[in-house]
């Protein structure tokens, strides 16, 4: 595990569209994440004529009702009024309200709306004009990598670091899904040493697994594709956990931060238990009714529990010795039971 210090990791839900252009879904879902133990959920924010053009092509051709990428980002989008309630709805269930803007327009309705941070999603990186104006509202940023090297990372940290009160940079792989081999995980360490900033995953495995994982080394933030079916429709359904398994998710996390934060003196631990010692140890006994004289052999003793008795340890040590009384069968020894040991020399 990390030396590092022990963090309350911020999970956050991300719906994305998976509302498909219904604002009742979208209500759904708030209620959903929030019941799954999520801290944070996350829309992401498209306006077609700000961000788009006919002209763009599809990532994978998934929708039966929209002719082209513009009509779909159209259909995905709500009024002003739409996402204040959103927002409202989810600080009502004790959930910060996150959505990822994707053009500059967005960022001026998110910012009148309010938003807890801003998620800077991995596509919109070198997008300075919209990173300025975030930057304008000193809030706090989460910084996806998906497709970003090193160099541009740091880069656009430097821009962003004078003009946040927090920064948290994540390590993303623009796949969905994605494979456990391009998680990067060990990555994670080398932002934070490097960046010297807060660090998260913001994870498209579709699992639960590199989210624990993250978790036991140490991370700021996780962020999940989430879905209420895996027989939903939408882009992102493979890339996504249901809330059934983003509540496992969090209760693994917070299960993981407590053990973290509680770290284990072995002798200490071994003293709180002592009481339950002598209930899994074993005493030594005898294994038939023997006769005050007789010496003892290997065939005579055996181990049973409770270890309230002389301790198993102590068996090899007993063989030659002879008993002072009579003993019946199972018998737990005593070392009164036995000679005194003769003293070398005396």
């Amino acid at each position: 595990m990390s030396s590092e210090s022990p963090r309350h990791c911020m999970i956050v839900a991300e719906v994305a569209q998976a509302h498909d252009g219904s604002l009742g879904m979208a209500h759904a879902f708030v209620d959903a994440v929030a019941h799954a133990g999520a801290d944070a959920v996350k829309f992401q924010t498209h306006l077609a004529a700000a961000e788009s053009s006919p002209a763009e092509p599809w990532r994978v051709k998934f929708s039966y009702q929209d002719a082209t990428r513009y009509d779909y980002w159209k259909r995905m989008e709500f009024t002003e009024a739409q996402w204040a309630g959103l927002r409202e709805h989810a600080e009502e269930k004790g959930l910060k309200f996150l959505s990822s803007p994707f053009s500059i327009e967005a960022v001026e309705l998110l910012a009148r709306v309010g938003v807890a941070a801003w998620k800077i999603a991995s596509g919109e990186f070198n997008n300075t004009p919209m990173l300025d104006r975030m930057l304008e509202t000193r809030l706090p940023i989460l910084l996806s990598t998906g497709m970003s090297r090193l160099a541009e990372i740091e880069s656009t940290i430097d821009r962003i670091r004078p003009r946040t009160p927090s920064l948290t940079v994540m390590q993303c792989t623009s796949e969905y899904p994605c494979p456990p081999e391009k998680v990067g995980l060990n990555l994670l360490p080398v932002f934070r040493r490097r960046f010297a900033c807060g660090v998260g995953l913001s994870d498209h495995s579709g699992t639960i697994y590199p989210g624990l994982a993250a978790a036991a080394i140490g991370i700021d933030a996780l962020e999940v594709h989430v879905t209420l079916s895996r027989e939903m429709f939408g882009p992102d359904v493979k890339a996504s956990v249901t809330t059934a398994e983003l509540r496992q998710l969090s209760d693994g996390i917070r299960f993981i931060e407590r053990m973290r934060l509680n770290p284990v003196a072995k002798d200490d631990m071994a003293a709180e238990l002592a009481p339950l010692r002598s209930m899994f140890t074993k005493s030594v006994t005898l294994r038939r009714r023997l006769a005050a004289g007789s010496i003892l052999g290997p065939d005579d003793l055996a181990l049973r529990k409770p270890g309230t008795g002389m301790p198993a340890d102590r068996l090899p040590l007993l063989i030659g010795r002879r008993l002072t009384r009579d003993l019946p069968a199972g018998e737990f020894l005593r070392e009164s039971d036995l000679e005194a040991l003769e003293v070398a020399g005396a």
